[in-house]
């Protein structure tokens, strides 16, 4: 598919209410559309911000489809939990609820790892809250070895990197197959959003790191609410697995489509679980031909589910 853009996006930083602190998003729409209502709603994977949908969100706004990415509490430039206020699974499924119920009409989530669970908490208790949703490499029971895999790298550096250029070389090392893939290495430069500089000279990943103890390392105790909520979605769902991933795994692939038969999944063989960053030109394609069918199917591109109350467009600028 070619992804050329048809037409020039814009990208507009916006400051969002969450569940009782504040989100940095971003709105990218067509910048020959002013005004236009986002059509979907972008989350981001533990450790990401809203910058890791960046490319995909460019093409996808200039072919129409206006989306708001939003950096989850406690990441990027999100507010953070107060000292007193452990982080937990509801505050960030409510702050999805929040960012969802507040656009002009029910968006499609497009939501990486943690991003998606808490998609299809929030979906679960509130039916008609997405058109649609597309997971990206995760289900709702996932291979502890990858887990584990992935905290291990986020806490090997607690004093943090000595220049961006060291943080450059491990993140290389951490994804030794980028290092074959022309322009999928991460620069020196482009980890400034990624990186924050102490006062002492020192590079820390932009995260919150409590978030480690309070919200991931125990995740898999909620494996089953999670797959009781799962179970209860109905909107359309599309799952995008990485062929390498060590946290989908054919096991978890075939459970997550037990307990939502109505589902589909599409594998992108040569991606790891960090699939849009791996191969994002196939990921995009496959976000538009699902985006497309969508709205062939329903005809008027409009989601059937309508909200029972007014909405509100605070996602707009």
């Amino acid at each position: 598919m070619d992804l050329a853009a048809s037409h020039r996006p814009s990208v507009t930083d916006l400051r969002l209410p969450g569940a009782e602190l504040s989100l940095a998003a971003s709105l990218h729409a067509c910048a020959t559309m002013p005004g236009q209502a986002p059509a979907i709603l972008y989350a981001h994977g533990f450790g990401q911000t809203r910058r890791a949908w960046s490319a995909t969100a460019g093409i996808l706004a200039a072919r129409g489809y206006a989306g708001l990415a939003f950096d989850a509490r406690g990441h990027g430039a999100s507010d953070r939990n107060k000292g007193d206020d452990p982080y937990t699974g509801h505050q960030f499924t409510d702050d999805t609820i929040v960012l969802a119920g507040e656009m002009a009409r029910p968006p499609v989530l497009v939501a990486a790892s943690m991003g998606g669970l808490f998609g299809l908490l929030a979906e679960s208790r509130w039916p008609g809250l997405f058109r649609a949703m597309v997971l990206v490499d995760i289900t709702p029971r996932w291979e502890s070895a990858g887990l584990e895999r992935i905290l291990g790298f986020m806490t090997a550096f607690p004093e943090g990197f000595e220049s961006l250029e060291h943080a450059a070389e491990r993140i290389a090392a951490y994804l030794p197959h980028r290092r074959r893939e022309p322009g999928t290495a991460r620069s020196p430069g482009s980890l400034r959003e990624m990186l924050r500089e102490g006062t002492d000279g020192r590079w820390r990943w932009h995260w919150d790191p409590r978030l480690v103890d309070e919200l991931a390392r125990d995740s898999e105790q909620h494996q089953d609410d999670i797959a009781q909520a799962t179970r209860a979605v109905r909107c359309p769902l599309l799952l995008i697995s990485g062929g390498r991933s060590d946290l989908v795994s054919e096991r978890t692939v075939a459970d997550f489509l037990e307990l939502a038969p109505h589902a589909r999944h599409v594998q992108l063989a040569d991606a790891t679980h960090m699939l849009a960053g791996d191969d994002n030109d196939r990921f995009t394609a496959t976000v538009l031909e699902y985006l497309a069918e969508l709205d062939r199917t329903e005809g008027t591109g409009s989601s059937a589910v309508q909200r029972a109350h007014a909405p509100v467009t605070g996602a707009n600028p």
